[in-house]
């Protein structure tokens, strides 16, 4: 299941968590652990912050789909390495 989380991220885009827990068939609460654990092991990491502040302060706020309070993720080097590859072993 990390496997195909990260597979999701690397493909591009902005992925709401609704939508991509949805997707993997999971629950909210634990495509976050999901998301918290892959920062843990160095696969991700948080960009700007958390978006609790408005949006014009930000310096992703012209390339940022999400407008709103929420955190932005993105995948490190060894992230973008181990997402294509076939496990996280």
């Amino acid at each position: 299941m990390l496997e195909e989380l990260l597979r999701r991220i690397a493909s591009g885009g902005t992925h709401n968590l609704s939508e991509l827990a949805r997707e993997l068939g999971v629950s909210e609460v634990l495509l976050r652990q999901m998301i918290e654990h892959l920062a843990r092991m160095g696969y991700l990491r948080p960009v700007a912050g958390d978006c609790q502040s408005p949006c014009t302060g930000c310096p992703l706020a012209e390339t940022c789909a999400v407008g709103g309070p929420t955190r932005v993720w993105a995948l490190t080097e060894r992230g973008t390495t181990i997402a294509g590859e076939p496990s996280l072993r």
